[in-house]
């Protein structure tokens, strides 16, 4: 275990159980790469550097005492949309958010599994953009190269695992919001079924097309954390099957029908693959098919599913506006989007709720053929810092419709998706996505450390960075 980047989740684990390391000092070493790291990446919102020390030592005396949980003692981040007991959960945006009262489900689950919580991590204003910038807190940069976006708006968890700040952390994803920063940073990024790992105090996130997932370096890490983090409340509405993901690990997944999938889904703005990308991902499908995998071309049945995500989208972005101490200090874009959903509340949105049936038997049946798909994450390479945060409310759509137009429908769906590395595209990451069905998050799990073993890419870190070159952002 090196002090200036962390290691895996499972070997943390490990290290701890077996008396090799204190909490305290991962904590007290987690602290000290976040202090360094803060003034060039600008991953953290909140850093409880306290609060964390004292978990660490409650987790070293239940060491000490023989107890053992499946992440005792391990620091790990939690994206700024999920409520931690006395912090504000500002979600992006400014204003005098109040400290949560309580926990969120997915965080309390997080401390019975034995976990600190070393603080919440950097997103774009109410999670609505591939980016993480805003007046609020500045801009969160990618460890790969400072001058690109580390993708979003699970964006400052992406940046802090990719960094080695923390092993694993917690984002969440309504339109691809922790596979896009995950393919952008070189992670696995898990996006689970709807209900996996609970959105509570909100039974539905943004309309059910949010869900809570998990960002890591290794999928057995990614699995790991997605086991701790799953369950539900008591008043949750969406409560699938329980599961356990990390065994998946290492299973074979047998003889794969795997489609092929380029196009991006109908929209209204036109979306390219770029060429590089195109080339990794067809490498990918090689590795599978050498794998014994049986791949072909082949695009679901998608039709008009954007039809049914702008209600939903705009229909939470008016809630969350409803609910912030000072609308008026939020982005024009925001305030442009909450109107929109304040019009499409009604019947449309009714009509998009209804319509996830029909397209759940439609793409469905797409299943009855195939047992995996694999697309590309996104249309292109991470864009420069500032690119696309600095639109108007129509380009910003036209231009992340046409960087991202591949993750948004398994969120309408809501069913799970996995973000792989696939390599590099002019020098920085991109990733490619292994989407499912209902409930199939072990053999996507199963598939994608397949290919880990066979690619190694959680052995590929971001390039060092000299004194000189930390203390100036790229640019």
């Amino acid at each position: 275990m090196t002090p200036d980047r962390a290691a895996g989740l499972a070997e943390t684990r490990r290290a701890l159980a077996d008396g090799e390391v204190t909490a305290r000092a991962l904590v007290e070493r987690t602290l000290a790469r976040i202090e360094a790291a803060q003034p060039t990446l600008n991953a953290f919102r909140i850093v409880r550097a306290e609060a964390a020390l004292a978990e660490a030592d409650a987790a070293d005396r239940e060491l000490a005492a023989g107890a053992r949980r499946p992440l005792l003692g391990v620091p790990v981040a939690v994206k700024d949309d999920m409520d931690v007991a006395g912090e504000p959960t500002a979600f992006g945006c400014r204003g005098d958010f109040p400290p949560a009262a309580a926990d969120g489900e997915a965080v309390r689950r997080l401390r019975t599994a034995g976990a600190v919580i070393v603080g919440k991590t950097n997103t774009c204003e109410l999670g609505q953009w591939p980016f993480t910038e805003g007046p609020a807190f500045g801009e969160t940069r990618n460890p790969w190269d400072t001058g690109h976006t580390p993708g979003g708006s699970s964006g400052g968890s992406a940046a802090a695992v990719a960094a080695g700040l923390v092993p694993a952390a917690l984002g969440s994803d309504g339109a691809g919001s922790v596979r896009i920063p995950a393919s952008w940073t070189h992670l696995i990024g898990i996006k689970p079924q709807r209900g996996r790992i609970s959105t509570w105090p909100r039974g539905e996130s943004f309309q059910g097309i949010t869900v809570n997932g998990t960002l890591a370096r290794s999928v057995a890490d990614a699995a790991l954390l997605l086991d701790a983090a799953s369950g539900n409340h008591d008043r949750d509405p969406h409560r699938p099957p329980a599961l356990t993901v990390a065994d998946a690990v290492g299973r074979d997944p047998g003889r794969l029908r795997i489609a092929l999938s380029l196009k991006p889904p109908f929209t209204a703005v036109p979306a390219r693959l770029d060429g590089e990308i195109r080339v990794r991902v067809l490498e990918l499908a090689e590795r599978l098919a050498g794998l014994g995998h049986v791949v072909e071309e082949a695009d679901p049945p998608y039709g008009q599913i954007g039809l049914t995500f702008v209600p939903r989208a705009t229909a939470g972005i008016a809630e969350h506006v409803s609910e912030a101490p000072d609308p008026a200090l939020l982005d024009p874009r925001t305030r442009g989007a909450a109107r929109l959903g304040r019009l499409l509340g009604g019947a449309p949105l009714r009509a998009a709720r209804r319509a996830e049936a029909v397209l759940h038997r439609r793409i469905g049946a797409f299943f009855g053929s195939y047992d995996v798909i694999l697309a590309p994450t996104t249309a292109a390479p991470p864009p420069r810092i500032g690119a696309l945060y600095g639109l108007r409310g129509l380009a910003t759509d036209r231009a992340i419709i046409a960087a991202c137009p591949y993750a948004w429908p398994w969120n309408v769906l809501g069913w799970p998706g996995v973000n792989v590395p696939a390599g590099f595209a002019g020098g920085l990451p991109v990733g490619a996505q292994l989407l499912g069905p209902a409930h199939s998050e072990p053999l996507l799990v199963s598939l994608a450390a397949q290919l880990e073993a066979e690619l190694r890419w959680h052995e590929r870190w971001p390039p060092r960075r000299t004194e000189a070159e930390a203390d100036t952002p790229a640019g």
